[in-house]
């Protein structure tokens, strides 16, 4: 079986499109003008850092006359330019839309020192995630090697059910929202070892909310095998998850619960109580 592409960016757009014509639509308050402008900014990505108005007509599904005018309104506004009035670039402003979170965030400037640290004590690379809206959102990453074929950093975002991160979440959400969540997700093969039925997922949950830890082999991208563990705040209540991902030729998976789990369980207690 082929291995599905991973495209954060068809994600993230997804998700909009999908809050823009089902959940809000008919809402008088909704400003599906501003929405429409965020999918654009979302069409951007490493892999494509340089697009043209069909390219991101045809990326967000918008018609390429709305397209245009968030195109002109950003470009007006500082946030994209173009040297040749037909390939859009961003700009750096668009960072300010994030760094007022990542400055001011508790969670994010601790969690990137622990991370720091952690990753040079294991020598793998390292993750904090929190759960946004069925997605997982890093707050902090340290990248000791390329394991994966995207590039992940800060504001990155990934579907929880695939994810060591996203499962460790998902298995701390109330009942009800959980089962919303397994309701009306579509659980889409981005592997051949992705859990796809709703029932295998909802007991795997059970199982890592009993055991306090996520081991995902491959559910995301082959060859990749992580180790997720719950964050909780000094209330006790699970803020984020902490993982550790790795080449899955490198360890065995008794070796990673041996080895690996009990350090990332210390790094995610010590961070916790300065939350």
């Amino acid at each position: 079986m082929e291995q599905s592409s991973i495209n954060p960016a068809q994600v993230a757009i997804a998700e909009l499109m999908a809050l823009t014509e089902n959940h809000y639509k008919g809402d008088p308050n909704f400003m599906t003008s501003l929405a429409r402008g965020l999918m654009v900014l979302q069409a951007f990505s490493p892999a494509h850092q340089a697009l043209s108005t069909s390219q991101i007509s045809q990326a967000t599904g918008l018609h390429r006359a709305a397209v245009r005018r968030c195109l002109y309104t950003l470009n007006a506004l500082g946030f994209v330019d173009s040297h040749d009035n037909r390939y859009f670039h961003l700009l750096p402003k668009v960072l300010t839309l994030g760094q007022a979170y990542l400055q001011g965030s508790d969670l994010a400037r601790h969690a990137q020192n622990a991370l720091n640290y952690l990753a040079k004590e294991i020598n793998q690379s390292c993750s904090v995630a929190t759960y946004d809206a069925g997605m997982i959102l890093y707050v902090a990453r340290s990248s000791v090697k390329k394991i994966m074929r995207i590039d992940l950093g800060r504001g990155s975002r990934l579907p929880a059910y695939a994810t060591s991160m996203g499962q460790v979440l998902l298995s701390e959400l109330p009942e009800a929202q959980r089962e919303e969540y397994l309701a009306t997700t579509p659980l889409l093969p981005y592997t051949e070892f992705t859990l796809t039925e709703v029932d295998v997922l909802r007991m795997r949950l059970q199982q890592i909310k009993a055991q306090g830890y996520a081991i995902n082999d491959q559910q995301l991208e082959l060859g990749l095998t992580s180790l997720a563990v719950p964050m909780y705040s000094a209330r006790g209540k699970v803020v984020a998850a902490m993982n550790v991902g790795m080449n899955s030729s490198q360890i065995e998976i008794n070796d990673l619960k041996q080895r690996i789990l009990p350090r990332l369980q210390r790094a995610a207690m010590d961070l916790s109580l300065v939350l």
